[in-house]
């Protein structure tokens, strides 16, 4: 007879984000996180100097770091349903019959390439943990918010309320936050924080798909 248990543990025991308060995300293990999204740079399209520039830069950013950060890319199939509805519309509206023909071939050249290929829509987010070491808890690693893992365990009796792991929290990470939007500045790339609304729609998205 086999002795394999059946998993018995809901999804939520895998989860390390706990709760998401005025714009900190809290995980299980009593450390916390902000997360940043990022606007792109394509490199290709610059000119030889201004790679030149964006590199030296890119190397100053990576010498200035003291601190650990995560990077989440993700990358989905793009939806253009609303797109091309968009396109039909202005279609009808459109009253010059040979704008409203090139809008029709505009519109089968996009419905075609999307059949053809898969279209991706990229997002980029940096994430600027903040160490239950810092709180004096001594029993944690590094946290990939991202990624559900089999040993998340929620701290027992932690020391410090949610209220102050968040006060300390934002004390800690937000002059990091600020170094590295300035530093990102220089390369031409912008970012902001993500508030309490765009981290709960973020993971519901991200702990949907796994």
């Amino acid at each position: 007879m086999s002795n394999i248990q059946p998993i018995k543990a809901s999804s939520q025991h895998h989860i390390i984000v706990a709760d998401i308060v005025d714009d900190v995300v809290l995980t299980k293990d009593g450390g916390a996180a902000v997360v940043l999204r990022s606007t792109a740079l394509n490199f290709s399209l610059l000119s030889e100097k201004e790679q030149e520039a964006v590199t030296i830069s890119y190397a100053a950013l990576l010498n200035s770091l003291s601190f650990p950060i995560q990077i989440l890319v993700r990358s989905q199939k793009k939806d253009i349903t609303r797109y091309l509805a968009f396109l039909d519309t202005q279609e009808k509206l459109q009253t010059n019959p040979q704008l409203k023909n090139l809008m029709v071939v505009y519109k089968n050249f996009v419905s075609q390439m999307v059949k053809k290929r898969n279209v991706l829509e990229k997002e980029f987010y940096i994430v600027i943990p903040f160490s239950p070491l810092e709180l004096g808890i001594t029993t944690s690693n590094f946290i990939d918010l991202f990624t559900p893992s089999v040993k998340t365990k929620r701290a027992k009796n932690l020391p410090y309320s949610k209220s102050y792991i968040i006060k300390k929290t934002k004390t800690v990470l937000y002059p990091k936050r600020d170094h590295l939007i300035r530093q990102v500045g220089r390369l031409g790339i912008k970012m902001d924080q993500l508030v309490t609304e765009e981290l709960a729609t973020l993971f519901f998205k991200i702990y949907k798909q796994t």
